[in-house]
């Protein structure tokens, strides 16, 4: 019985590593850090531990079902691109139904956690659900579809905001553009690795619609905005020398994270995608956590 038990726990175990790769797992750093700092930001200090539990598990959930109906609506194109084409579910390591039954479980999670932080959260899930659900078949028809998933990253400070104070309010906005231009900025890096494939699938989006020295450039521009947001941000709250030092920072990241991008050299892109982008949130949310404490 003691084998069988042990037997049975490495295939859980092996099973829960394949949906936590579907749904790369490691990537929750970009959005739940901006969370956070729209939490901390709302309650002008530390949020209730009803409050920080609530928002976790909401943004766990709604990032699960949106990474799993995103391969879902997705397999047939990852099954074509050499890059994505060892994914789980076009390798048949996980069914569509498995992933199906996961989506809904999540969003299921994420709605739950809606209703118990307050009304106004409950009466939004099924929004930002519509906005995960329709981004996922931007790219078939627009090159705007950067934006849209900047829009659907953004519900996580507007998300957490709304959790803790129950209202919507302007004075979050700042942060939220920021977001969808920080997030857009660096999907248009990610996305000149698929530039050729999308070219010979009818695929969008603003590398293929305008090329890689003009999508750079707009790249560039996205994130600048990306600063001026946060700067305004710093403003509105009135944040201290806290914040403005992890405003520095920040850009020079967003520095170093496209020079390590050329036209001719795209090799480094991986590094450029994941590891500054994730300092970058985490950078924003601690700077920002000081400030506030102070």
């Amino acid at each position: 019985p003691c084998g069988k038990g042990l037997k049975d726990m490495e295939m859980f175990l092996s099973r829960a590593v394949l949906y936590l790769r579907m749904i790369k797992i490691s990537h929750s750093i970009f959005a739940l850090p901006f969370a956070f700092t729209g939490a901390v930001l709302a309650a002008s200090g530390i949020p209730s531990f009803h409050q920080i539990l609530w928002i976790a598990i909401a943004m766990i959930g709604a990032r699960s079902g949106a990474m799993g109906l995103n391969r879902i609506i997705d397999r047939n194109i990852d099954k074509a691109n050499p890059r994505t084409q060892n994914r789980e579910i076009p390798t048949g390591k996980i069914k569509v139904f498995d992933a199906a039954l996961f989506t809904v479980i999540s969003f299921a999670l994420m709605v739950f956690s809606a209703y118990q932080l307050n009304t106004l959260c409950l009466w939004l899930s099924p929004l930002a659900i519509a906005v995960l659900f329709i981004y996922s078949y931007t790219k078939r028809f627009t090159w705007l579809s950067h934006f849209f998933l900047g829009l659907a990253i953004s519900g996580a400070p507007l998300g957490a905001w709304i959790a803790v104070r129950g209202t919507f309010d302007f004075e979050i906005l700042p942060l939220c553009i920021g977001v969808v231009f920080w997030l857009a900025g660096f999907d248009i890096l990610y996305a000149l690795q698929d530039i050729d494939f999308d070219k010979r699938h009818g695929l969008h989006s603003i590398p293929k619609r305008f090329g890689i020295d003009k999508s750079l450039l707009l790249a560039r521009i996205f994130h600048s905005i990306t600063v001026f947001m946060l700067v305004l941000t710093g403003m509105f709250f009135g944040l201290g020398i806290s914040f403005w030092i992890g405003i520095i920072l920040v850009v020079g990241m967003l520095v170093y994270e496209h020079s390590l991008v050329k036209p001719t050299d795209l090799s480094k892109l991986d590094m450029a995608f994941f590891n500054m982008n994730g300092y970058i949130s985490i950078t924003v949310f601690v700077f920002t956590f000081i400030s506030v404490m102070l």
